[in-house]
């Protein structure tokens, strides 16, 4: 057996929805994370200060007793979005970012930001602040293959707006490429970067090879496995620039295996043991905690969990359960494919 113990971690990217989802899903992320980073993409989403309050007071309502989370909330950025109440917002201590959706991107994105200009007083009060801007990196451009999306983003809007407002702090939400790995690298202490559970392991030939798994579809979609090795690669190099932010984002089967399907995949009941399943290959388990732990709450400018997680390695594979019940149907939890033999003991 082998045992490693790390702070306990956080997710600094997760969409818990609402109503009965929220309900059923909570626990999952509450068990292994001391807090999160809130996605505001509900519908409607989460935009002023006051339905980041109403939000927060229905994520606590939802929490079983006994479990100990902190909901961290972002607002959802529109071309209407108040710079004076971002401003209130972060002053409140409640919020503690604002996501920016290029409008069209991804699940319930359509009443996001369609041009960048329309929003440059918001971004420059946030500069100002100090208050972390997450970014969904994808141009909708229908020209753009979406194998491409991510590095366009970097190259004609992330790169000119951090050139345009260099104290903006920003965060490069689930990257996907070696290009999203570069800049992030490169970027200095005001940006960083969340690389997903799920893109540590998918490269895009398991969602289309042999058939279509609707449950390895998510956006920004998986891509070569250059790019997944990239990924690898820079969780566990140590640097703080990479942390973990799950996306784990909750969709009911019929929703998923469709002829639509909707993005996502859910992470949140196995990421750790996952995780440290990767840094194990990966012959780096002594940065683990660096990835999981340290990097996120450095960035966000807020303390280390005391509390601790203790994950061993044994002989006898972990087991999770295939599917998550709520009220208004079965979420698929996610399957790497192979067998996983760390565990989460405290």
């Amino acid at each position: 057996m082998l045992t490693i113990t790390l702070p306990r971690p956080d997710d600094w990217h997760l969409h818990l929805r609402d109503g009965a989802m929220l309900r059923a899903v909570l626990p999952e992320s509450a068990r292994h994370f001391a807090r999160a980073i809130i996605m505001p993409n509900l519908v409607p989403p989460v935009v002023t200060l006051t339905d980041a309050v109403a939000y927060h007071g229905r994520i606590k309502a939802a929490l079983p007793e006994g479990m100990a989370f902190d909901p961290l909330m972002t607002l959802y950025l529109t071309e209407a979005t108040d710079p004076a109440d971002v401003a209130r917002a972060a002053t409140s201590g409640l919020v503690k970012a604002v996501k920016l959706y290029p409008a069209g991107a991804t699940t319930n994105s359509h009443g996001g930001v369609r041009d960048l200009a329309k929003v440059l007083p918001v971004l420059e009060k946030m500069a100002e602040i100090g208050l972390p801007l997450c970014t969904h990196g994808e141009v909708t451009d229908p020209e753009v293959d979406i194998f491409d999306r991510e590095a366009v983003f970097i190259d004609t809007v992330l790169a000119p707006l951090r050139r345009r407002l260099p104290d903006l702090r920003v965060v490069m939400e689930h990257i996907t490429t070696e290009e999203g790995v570069a800049y992030a690298a490169e970027g200095g202490d005001n940006l960083a970067a969340t690389i997903t559970t799920h893109h540590l392991i998918l490269n895009r030939n398991h969602i289309l090879v042999g058939g279509i798994k609707p449950h390895y579809y998510c956006l920004p979609v998986a891509k070569r496995e250059k790019h997944r090795l990239a990924l690898r690669k820079a969780a566990t190099s140590g640097s703080p620039r990479f942390f973990l932010g799950t996306d784990s984002a909750p969709h009911i089967d019929s929703l998923k295996e469709h002829a639509c399907g909707c993005a996502g995949c859910f992470t949140a009941t196995n990421t750790m043991p996952l995780l440290a399943h990767v840094f194990d290959e990966e012959d780096a388990l002594d940065r683990l905690a660096g990835f999981a732990s340290l990097n996120g709450p450095a960035f966000y400018r807020l303390p280390v969990n005391a509390a601790r997680m203790v994950l061993e390695k044994r002989s006898d594979p972990c087991t999770w359960p295939d599917k998550i019940d709520t009220e208004a149907g079965p979420v698929t939890v996610f399957n790497p494919g192979f067998p996983v033999h760390w565990h989460v003991v405290s």
